[in-house]
């Protein structure tokens, strides 16, 4: 009997059924999930604007080094947005793949934000890249294209991670209608979190192997809760205004200054998307390649990105960092260290508001670092 709903038709006179298969081994299923993301079918997760995905690593030890007990996540991705991805594949002749998975998953995306940073995504990124035999900087380039730099990126991991802005991916060849219920209330009322469970239904015939997926979750009720908080692209009058909501005049006075500053520095002025926090910095484009080693945040921060400068034009080597720390360290009370260097950090503008000099000092520091990429050849 053939089956219903799913043929393969080749060429004009042949019709293949395809039948009903299962994954022979879990293994073979994660397998499949790493070489080809685009299985995670974005344009389900988000039509408008459709979700594509980098791996970062399977397998992810998620929990710290000294102990004993250690969660193992199957998967971890990032998309186009840097929000991180969390997937957990189980088949579903799996015992464990209704009230246990989701327990488990919980467990993951709780001690994530805990144990996980952008700075130690992007590492382990580079050594996943390492151990496939390509360059990571060229494997990211070509996920995110022209429009938006690795620095912007990163940042955008980092500011995801601490807003708690996670997507939590239940995979199987079979989702039962329990953990299609359960994805969907806690899709429903977790925010901004996004809970969502993934069906890879395979099917087989004369040779050929189809792949249908499915994702379930996204009742009317919680996409409008998501489209609520969704975040859009800043301007100079956001910013501003979120400086106003939050900080005293002195603060408010430092972040238009520093405006001021981009816009008289004649740059394209790059604005973030985050929901919660706004950022701006200026487009530095040295031999070519963006950098961005700082940049204004409605946190009421300027953030010094020292760790994605590395092996970059012009502040590549050490030495030009330190300067760089040297110049911002400047500003009393900034508490800016030599760790530093190696990763990120940040000038509260009220220390800078503190300090008689501190403004200028940080203009000084600004001017200093685009002269660099403006006298580079």
């Amino acid at each position: 009997m053939l089956p219903s709903g799913v043929f393969v038709l080749q060429g004009d006179e042949a019709l293949v059924p395809m039948l009903p298969a299962h994954f022979e081994k879990e293994v073979d299923f994660q397998r499949l999930l790493s070489r080809f993301p685009s299985l995670l079918v974005g344009d389900q997760i988000d039509p408008e604007n459709p979700r594509r995905f980098i791996l970062v690593k399977p397998e992810l030890s998620i929990g710290h080094e000294q102990e004993t007990v250690r969660w193992s996540l199957d998967h971890l991705f990032l998309d186009q947005d840097g929000v991180p991805t969390l997937v957990e594949v189980k088949r579903q002749t799996d015992s464990r793949l209704r009230r246990e998975v989701v327990g488990q998953m919980l467990d993951y995306a709780s001690n994530f934000q805990s144990f996980w940073s952008a700075d130690r995504i992007s590492s382990t990124f580079e050594a996943t890249c390492r151990e496939a035999g390509t360059e990571s900087d060229v494997v990211l380039a070509e996920f995110l294209g022209t429009e938006v730099t690795s620095e912007w990126f990163w940042t955008a991991v980092d500011t995801n991670i601490r807003a708690g802005k996670l997507r939590l991916l239940f995979v199987a060849d079979h989702i039962p209608s329990e953990l299609r219920r359960i994805v969907e209330f806690l899709n429903e009322q977790m925010s901004p979190a996004e809970v969502l469970a993934l069906e890879l239904r395979q099917f087989a015939g004369q040779g050929l192997r189809t792949i249908v997926p499915v994702v379930f979750g996204q009742t009317r009720e919680a996409v409008g809760r998501k489209e609520a908080v969704k975040g859009s692209r800043w301007t100079e009058e956001r910013i501003m205004t979120a400086f106003g909501d939050k900080f005293p005049p002195e603060v408010c006075s430092v972040a238009a200054a520093v405006m001021d500053w981009m816009r008289g520095t004649g740059l394209p002025i790059v604005f973030g998307t985050g929901r919660e926090n706004g950022s701006a910095y200026p487009l530095l484009k040295p031999q070519g390649v963006a950098i961005n080693p700082a940049y204004l945040s409605t946190e009421g921060k300027i953030w010094l990105q020292f760790k994605s400068l590395e092996g970059k034009p012009v502040f590549g080597e050490m030495d030009r960092r330190r300067e760089l720390l040297r110049r911002f360290a400047e500003i009393e009370g900034t508490d800016l260290k030599e760790t530093s260097l190696s990763g990120w950090a940040a000038v509260p503008l009220a220390r800078v508001a503190a300090d008689v000099n501190g403004p200028a000092k940080l203009i000084s520091a600004l001017d200093w670092m685009v002269e660099q990429v403006k006298d580079t050849p």
